[in-house]
Formats: structure tokens, C-alpha cells, sequence
């Protein structure tokens, strides 16, 4: 520790108090880079010493979730809750899936998995929507396989959770909101996620994110009575999916109980192709009504 930054130290602390609690490394470059000159640093105080001290003497904690493909690095000033942490340290992202089904109270369980997500940017991939190509033999090749699971998974011990960062594809925000939201903790968290009509689609559609098809199902049950079937369709329409995940979405409603007018919203759609509710399944039964093979005893 350098004579400056012990000097210094009160000003630091002072200006840190004042700022965001969550920062990333830029962020912290940039601090030390407007103060410099204010608290009298020399160019001694690198960057590197700087953190190093700021860690050892005062409130500033490293945050790090070793993710295989891109650990989300940063800084916070004392104890930030971790869903807090993740959002500001991975621009545009939201919590999805079984997370976002335990956000709506769609679940008993206490999923011990965090899902977070964030869009990929417009070109990083062709518009399969828009192209559309596919043949009942591809749907069935494709639906006999296990459904694909990201890897970009790590464990958080501390915590006691695992948490995994999905690439969605980008829809400009449909579906995301923002929102305090109580988990049982101090204070209510600020907190970035997908909205009751989204979160329904995205598990209908990848249920391996959501427990399995009978979390998803019991989430559709749930939601009666706060869903919006009519909005569920608007945003269907403008999420595009590749597949007619439409034809998945319309049986889970029918099951669930939803008035037959709400249900027609999703019989409108074309229904060329058969359809599986979920990859990889065993003994199957048909639903002809909705073209969809089902697990056996579901």
C-alpha cells in the first residue's frame, strides 16, 4: 500500500459510496482515471495497484462466475445480492425460463438453477423464422434427439445455485420488463425479466430450462386468471419461433382449462406437420386435434 492511496483513503471511500454498487472493470478504470489528479495518485498507483488495495481496505469485493464461455467479471461496493450483480454485469440481460416462472409464483418448487439471458445481436445468425424450411422428416430426426442443453453453465457455491447463460435470439426486448420483486430476502430486488406471456412461450418451447414438461404444464395452469392469452398470441406472432411451437402452446391451454375462444387463437395457425411436445420421448401418444405426439401417460 502506497502513502497516496492511505491519504487518499477517506476520498475514495467517499467517492465509492456514492456511486453504483455493482461495477465492472471498465468502470473501475474510469473512476481511477477521473480522480487521479484529485487524489493525488502518481502514475505508481497502476490500475492494478489500485484494485488490489481498494480490495484489501475497504468495502470493494470481487464478483466472478467462471462461465466456460465468457466468465461475468466485476466489482461490488459491500454485499449485492447475486441476481442483482449478474444483471449489471451482463449488458442487456434478463432472467428467463424456470427463473422467470418462480418471478411469476408459477411454481412451488425453489429451482436451484438461475437462467439468465441475453439477445444476441441483429446478423450474429440467420433468420430461421423468416426461412422456414423444414420437411416432417427433419421435425422427426430433429424431436428424436435429447434437446440440446447449453454448456455455459457454472456453480456458484456460496450461494448454493448453478447458473447458466442462454444466447437468445434477438427480438428487440419483446417480452422483457422490469420490476421490484420480493424473493423472501432483506429488500425486494430490481430485477430484469421476461413477462408472463414470454416466459410461458419460452418454456412451451424449451422445457429442459423450465423442470421438464410437467413444470410447464403446471405453469400454464397456474397462470389462469393473470395471463393474457390474447397478448400470448400478439408476441407469438412477433417472436417468430422456427418450429410450430404454436401447435405445443395451444394443447398446454386446452389441458390447463382455458375458455375454447382463447384456445382458437392458437388453433388459427397452420398445422402442416406433426409435432412432439418435448425431444427424445419413448412410448408416444397422438393428439390428433393439435398434430402432437405426446409422452405415454402424460
Amino acid at each position: 500500500m502506497t502513502d497516496r492511496l492511505r491519504i487518499a483513503l477517506p476520498d475514495i471511500v467517499q467517492a465509492f459510496s456514492k456511486g453504483p454498487a455493482v461495477l465492472t472493470e471498465a468502470a473501475l478504470r474510469e473512476i481511477l482515471r477521473e480522480n487521479r489528479k484529485y487524489w493525488r495518485l502518481s502514475n505508481r498507483e497502476t490500475q492494478r495497484v489500485f484494485i488490489s488495495f481498494m480490495l484489501e481496505k475497504t468495502k470493494l469485493r470481487q464478483f466472478l462466475i467462471d462461465l466456460p464461455r465468457r466468465p461475468i467479471h466485476g466489482y461490488t461496493w459491500g454485499e449485492v445480492p447475486l441476481m442483482e450483480s449478474m444483471l449489471q454485469l451482463v449488458p442487456g440481460s434478463y432472467f428467463s425460463h424456470y427463473t422467470a416462472v418462480r418471478l411469476h409464483g408459477l411454481t412451488e418448487q425453489v429451482p436451484k438453477t438461475l437462467y439468465l439471458s441475453r439477445e444476441k445481436q441483429r446478423g450474429q445468425d440467420p433468420d430461421k423464422a423468416a426461412l422456414r424450411s423444414y420437411s416432417q422428416a427433419d421435425i422427426d430426426t430433429s424431436f428424436a434427439k435429447p434437446d440440446r442443453e447449453s454448456v455455459n453453465q457454472a456453480d456458484v457455491l456460496e450461494e448454493g445455485v448453478r447458473v447458466v447463460l442462454l444466447d437468445a435470439v434477438a427480438h428487440e426486448g419483446a417480452g422483457i420488463m422490469a420490476g421490484k420483486v420480493n424473493l423472501g430476502g432483506e429488500r425486494a430486488l430490481n430485477l430484469r425479466y421476461t413477462n408472463l406471456e414470454r416466459t410461458l412461450i419460452d418454456i412451451a418451447i424449451r422445457p429442459i430450462y423450465a423442470g421438464g414438461i410437467f413444470e410447464v404444464a403446471k405453469a400454464f395452469e397456474h397462470a389462469q386468471g393473470k395471463l393474457s392469452v390474447n397478448a400470448m398470441n400478439a408476441l407469438y406472432r412477433k417472436l417468430r419461433p422456427y418450429y410450430p411451437h404454436h401447435q405445443r402452446i395451444g394443447y398446454y391451454l386446452e389441458r390447463a382449462g382455458y375458455k375454447p375462444s382463447l384456445i382458437e387463437l392458437f388453433r388459427r395457425y397452420p398445422m402442416e406437420h406433426d409435432f412432439y411436445l418435448t425431444h427424445n420421448m419413448d412410448k408416444t401418444v397422438y393428439n390428433e386435434r393439435w398434430r402432437l405426439h405426446l409422452p405415454e401417460g402424460f
